[in-house]
């Protein structure tokens, strides 16, 4: 290709973009650039995070640059602080010169003066507005906001001196307000955030200096203060976001809570059906207008109030209608009615559930106000149910002492009765069918149903006490109430909450029934009963506690035939033998473990019983011994065997102590025995067992006894017997290579010879000259020095021969 051809080629290919097309190009370019920087910027953030503990970044070197001293206070908090004092220095200046220097001038002066000021201030902001200066204008419209005061104060004073200051003070803060809410509507001055948040605040007077004008009492007074909350709570749903809304609210709450108190006082103190009525309706128009500001909030129509004050809002006008209706009801009622009355308003307030159109929010409201009024009722029924349980354990001191009255005088021998507690057992009805017929969600609805069980219960068993029926009649229902509340739980599927009621009733029917003795042992067999029958189904709680009311009927039968304690003891032993056939019986069942932990506690009961008598406790413990030896025989229960065996020696034990016997032997020997019998079996069975875990602990029982008493013992026989056996185990073990009976046998013989020894030991040695005895001890430390190398040879081949035992 020749040279003219390449260069007209390239530059027919060339291209030129016109300047704007490259300057967007340029920009792109550079967009991409700073994007991959970023990029890379991130990355390398990430990498610094990551090896921070082993890297930091470079720092720069050399002294930093010294950072600028902040001022302490901002240029505009400056200037607010200026203007805020400016104010408060004048009005306090007008002040002065209304109460000092007023006197001084006539009434055209007056007039001129007060005019002149009060229009100039109230005229500044105008200009100042214009200019921009926002904050010398609040200043200043507070200033003539303040100055219109004094000139009411000063008119006062001055021009109608003999009006009473209630009236006066009406008009007056109805002109101030009407004035300073106009002034905050002129054109400019609207501009301004302080003349009609003032305007309201002045509009909180009126009603209330009228109410004390007009001699309203106490009614009328809060009927003003509720009027004037709910004149604020209109201002505040109606206006926009800003200083007036923040007011109203402030003011509503405010004003609000004093006229509810005063309102709530009233009913409270309401001496007759007109006044509580009067009261009522006080509480019932706080009660509108809560529920009317709830009902706007969560209508969305204004965002005052939100959400969650709209639910407290209608949370309130629920309690305040409860309340307003309840006192009514109880100025005309008797007290005893004053709380199920309030439940049935508070029940009512559950119509909400029905389909209607309200909102949620509100609807949540009133069904939390509901569930409140049901709380509290609940709260007041705990004392009575609090007493019909707790109150039967009284009867544990004072057992079959004769029957009582009746059923309340039964459960308050040692508490006192609850005033006007009369209608507890409707209350806990009514909560019951609530419960049960109002919860309609699948997650609640089986605790609902649990629940109102529970209360049902509740009310069955506070209904003798309440109608104070008889002794007996009450020992039926309450024991209607258990059988009752033991069948829901075998039937229900949550066993476990519901069986707390049913426990409860049994233990305090159970101490009901101390009073007399047929009463307790009839109680105990049906309660015997009763939990032995609901063991199919919930075995692993009602079968421990079948067991141990057959426990306190064992007791309670032994006692009623005049037993001993430890005659009845034998009796309670049934028991534990009974748990360990029913454990025997039972495969896999969580029930197992209880109801041997029962049997064990009860076997101790009996135990303790039968301590006052050493011939009754040896046969408690042999009978505990063979019962827990039947259920060692169980594959999972092996290691009771033990447990058995011990028994059965303390048994043996206790019963020679009965016999009076003094002789070691015969509580050695039973131990021994045994023990190296088990030992035999033992490497019998496992052949490379030690003689030391197989014989040592029989021997060591046997013998060290019968030794450490031969010490002391003066006649020849037990230092002889004992002598024989220990050479017999010797010869045995020497016969057999067994190292414990060989060294154990051994050492007892040494020691029983050296006994034997002793006497004639001492004899020779007083007999003997003094330097005797240091002599022989000389001649034989040369005769072992001489022979030590043979020593050491003797000894290697006794060590070879004991190594060879087993």
């Amino acid at each position: 290709m020749s040279r003219r051809v390449t260069r007209t080629t390239l530059q027919g290919m060339t291209h030129i973009p016109p300047p704007a097309e490259e300057l967007r190009l340029l920009d792109a370019e550079l967009w991409q650039l700073d994007a991959r920087r970023a990029q890379l910027l991130a990355r390398r953030a990430w990498l610094v995070a990551a090896l921070q503990p082993k890297w930091q970044a470079p720092q720069p070197t050399g002294q930093r640059p010294a950072a600028p001293v902040r001022p302490e206070a901002s240029a505009p908090s400056v200037q607010n602080v200026l203007l805020v004092l400016g104010g408060v220095l004048l009005t306090v200046a007008a002040m002065v010169f209304t109460l000092v220097s007023w006197g001084h001038l006539g009434i055209t002066g007056r007039a001129l003066v007060l005019g002149a000021v009060t229009v100039a201030a109230l005229a500044a902001p105008l200009p100042l507005l214009r200019r921009g200066l926002r904050s010398t204008a609040e200043s200043l419209a507070g200033l003539g906001l303040a100055l219109t005061v004094l000139d009411a104060v000063a008119l006062h004073g001055a021009v109608f001196p003999e009006s009473a200051g209630a009236p006066y003070t009406a008009v007056a803060s109805t002109l101030l307000a009407g004035l300073w809410t106009a002034y905050g509507l002129l054109p400019r001055v609207c501009e301004l955030r302080l003349p009609r948040p003032a305007g309201l605040v002045a509009a909180q007077l009126p009603l209330f200096f009228w109410a004390i004008a007009a001699d309203a009492g106490s009614y009328g007074l809060t009927a003003a203060l509720l009027l004037t909350a709910g004149f604020d709570t209109v201002v505040a749903l109606r206006t926009s976001p800003g200083p007036l809304r923040v007011i109203a609210v402030i003011v509503a709450y405010g004003v609000g809570a004093w006229g509810v108190l005063a309102a709530g006082w009233l009913t409270w103190s309401a001496s007759g059906p007109s006044a509580a009525a009067r009261a009522a309706a006080l509480l019932l128009l706080a009660s509108a207008i809560a529920l009317s500001a709830a009902w706007q909030g969560s209508r969305g129509a204004t965002r005052v109030p939100g959400e969650e004050q709209s639910l407290g809002l209608s949370l309130t006008a629920g309690l305040f209608a409860v309340a307003a209706l309840g006192g009514v009801a109880r100025s005309a009622l008797p007290e005893v009615w004053t709380v199920p009355v309030h439940l049935a308003l508070g029940i009512a307030l559950l119509a909400v559930l029905l389909p209607s159109g309200l909102p949620e929010t509100v609807r949540r409201g009133l069904l939390w106000a509901s569930g409140a009024v049901q709380a509290l009722s609940l709260l007041w029924t705990l004392p009575v149910v609090g007493v019909v349980v707790l109150g039967p354990l009284s009867w544990a001191s004072q057992a079959w002492t004769g029957t009582p009255p009746d059923a309340r005088a039964a459960v308050t021998s040692h508490l006192t009765w609850p005033p006007y507690s009369g209608t507890a057992p409707l209350v806990l009805a009514a909560l019951a069918g609530v419960l049960a017929l109002a919860v309609r969600d699948t997650t609640w609805r089986p605790r609902a149903r649990t629940a109102a069980l529970g209360l049902a219960w509740g009310a069955l068993l506070v209904v003798p006490a309440v109608l104070e029926l008889p002794y007996a009649v009450g020992l039926l229902i309450q024991g209607a109430a258990t059988a009752g509340a033991l069948a829901a739980a075998v039937l229900l599927s949550s066993r476990t909450v519901a069986l707390v009621p049913a426990l409860v009733a049994s233990v305090s029917l159970a101490f009901l029934s101390l009073a007399t003795r047929p009463a307790t042992l009839t109680t105990l067999c049906v309660l015997v009963v009763l939990f032995a029958a609901a063991s199919w189904r919930a075995a692993a709680v009602t079968a421990p506690t079948a067991l141990g009311y057959a426990v306190a009927l064992a007791c309670a039968t032994g006692a009623a035939a005049d037993w001993s304690a430890p005659h009845t003891a034998l009796l309670v032993l049934t028991v534990p033998a009974a748990a360990a056939l029913l454990a025997w019986r039972l495969t896999d069942s969580p029930a197992i473990l209880p109801i041997e932990l029962t049997g064990a506690a009860a076997a101790l009961l009996a135990i303790a019983l039968a301590t006052t008598e050493l011939p009754m406790l040896a046969l408690v413990l042999a009978l505990c011994a063979v019962i827990i030896a039947g259920t060692a025989i169980r594959e999972d229960r092996r290691s009771l065997g033990y447990a058995a065996a011990a028994l059965f020696l303390l048994a043996t034990w206790v019963r020679l102590a009965a016999w009076d016997v003094e002789v070691v032997e015969a509580y050695t020997l039973p131990a021994g025995v045994p023990a190296l019998l088990i030992g035999a079996l033992r490497r019998r069975q496992v052949p490379g067992t030690s003689s030391w875990t197989a014989y040592a602990p029989g021997l060591t029982a046997t013998l060290i006894p019968s030794l450490v008493a031969a010490w002391d013992d003066p006649h020849w026989t037990r230092p002889l017997l004992l002598g024989l056996a220990a050479l017999l185990v010797t010869l045995a073990g020497a016969r057999r290579h067994l190292q414990a009976p060989l060294l154990l046998g051994g050492a007892v013989l040494v020691l029983d010879a050296l006994h034997e020894l002793a006497p004639y030991l001492v004899q020779v040695t007083d007999a003997l000259p003094r330097w005797v005895p240091p002599a022989l001890a000389g001649l034989l430390l040369l005769g072992l020095g001489a022979t030590y190398e043979r020593r050491l040879r003797d000894a290697r081949k006794l060590r070879h021969f004991l190594g060879t035992l087993h």
